[in-house]
Formats: C-alpha cells, sequence, structure tokens
C-alpha cells in the first residue's frame, strides 16, 4: 500500500512540473527529481519497464535543463 502511495505522490509531481516547465528553467529541474521518483516507483512496484522509462525521461530532462 505505501508504494502504491508513493508512486501516487511521485507521478502526481512530475505532471504537475511538466505542466509548470514553461514557467521557468527550475521546473524543468523539478520534472526531472519527478521522474526519477516515477522511476524508483516503478522499480519498486516490480514494473521495471515503466522504471526503465522514467530513467530514460530523467536523462532527457536534465539535458533539456542543461542546455537552456
Amino acid at each position: 500500500m505505501s508504494v502504491t502511495i508513493f508512486g501516487v505522490i511521485a507521478v502526481s509531481f512530475m505532471m504537475s512540473m511538466y505542466a509548470l516547465e514553461s514557467r521557468g528553467r527550475g521546473f524543468i529541474l523539478l520534472f526531472a527529481l519527478g521522474c526519477v521518483l516515477s522511476s524508483i516507483y516503478g522499480f519498486a512496484s516490480h514494473a521495471w519497464p515503466f522504471g526503465v522509462v522514467e530513467g530514460l525521461w530523467t536523462i532527457v530532462a536534465l539535458r533539456r535543463w542543461r542546455n537552456q
């Protein structure tokens, strides 16, 4: 149950930061953090494909943050 709650919070945070990215560069970094948290949730819930994809999104977001 606690893994599910963590997942809901992580994915909600990630999506909120994605929606706010246009407001500033810091939100891109926070989106990357949300991706990390979502990746952790994916692996913790034994949904490793989700964990891998979110890990890749973390890399994409960090590259976008760095290049802005």
